[in-house]
């Protein structure tokens, strides 16, 4: 696995991890300050950890989205033939939470009315105060800047913590949202906890996320299939792999359940 960060002196540090059933450990970490957009440089170092781990035991290779990592993937399956490259399930998921936010107009007023919300309560001492005595000292989760899961995150805390805040307010009605959305950031926490190998479960739980969306939304398509249209953009194209679908097949826990999927694409 690689990822990249910048520190605070602005170096671009390039980390490399091992996964496997036993733990996850650190590999080793490269300056590539002047070299993270170049695709061949950033072909040679994954390459060089491969061969540093041994080929053989080497069956997936996990990055980012950015570009020069996908392409330098790529090219390293293409000279490696046993590996496959597949791109961050976490890091793919939170695209698709920002594609619903910044181009659906109903999250983005929803999510934008909510954080208007958080500012209002955690901005004054005194209606903090008050916002915890009802909530009996219960937080409400605050989104942050890099996880667009945590907006959702943000809804669904509110929500949580409806009549308190109705007693508090003294509103007469409360505004449902769309909450169905919380099936896909219920993927996207699956995948932080790392309690299990995600691999054979992500496309059980891509698609059973899209049918709780729909379900949520009343199976009308009107409402739901925007929202499968931007999960799609990205599963499809960015994410989804074969591998996912063999990891499906094979995994023993899902082959013999009743509503397992026998669609093409997983058989073949």
């Amino acid at each position: 696995m690689s990822d990249g960060w910048t520190d605070g002196n602005g170096r671009v540090l390039l980390n490399f991890l091992l996964n496997s059933p036993t733990c996850t450990f650190f590999l080793k970490s490269i300056d590539a300050s002047g070299s993270v957009k170049n695709c061949s440089l950033m072909l040679k170092y994954v390459d060089e950890g491969v061969r540093e781990v041994g080929e053989e035991n080497v069956v997936q290779i996990i990055t980012d989205n950015a570009s020069n990592y996908k392409n330098a993937g790529l090219r390293l399956m293409q000279r490696r033939l046993k590996l496959w490259l597949t791109s961050c399930a976490a890091h793919c998921i939170d695209f698709m939470l920002e594609n619903i936010i910044s181009k659906l107009i109903i999250f983005e007023k929803t999510i934008a009315s909510a954080k208007k919300v958080v500012n209002f309560l955690y901005g004054d001492t005194w209606v903090l105060y008050l916002m915890r005595k009802f909530t009996n000292n219960n937080e409400i989760i605050r989104p942050t800047a890099t996880r667009y899961a945590s907006s959702f995150l943000t809804l669904q805390s509110i929500y949580n913590k409806k009549k308190p805040l109705q007693m508090m307010f003294n509103i007469k009605k409360w505004i449902n949202g769309p909450f169905g959305v919380m099936s896909l950031v219920c993927v996207l926490s699956e995948l932080d906890l790392e309690v299990r190998s995600v691999m054979g479960y992500i496309y059980e739980l891509m698609d059973a996320a899209k049918e709780k969306i729909a379900f949520g939304l009343k199976k009308n398509p009107r409402h739901y299939q925007p929202i499968w249209n931007k999960i799609d953009a990205r599963w499809t194209l960015q994410l989804h792999q074969p591998l996912h679908d063999a990891r499906y097949f094979l995994n023993p826990q899902l082959l013999y359940e009743d509503n397992f999927s026998t669609v093409l694409e997983v058989k073949k």
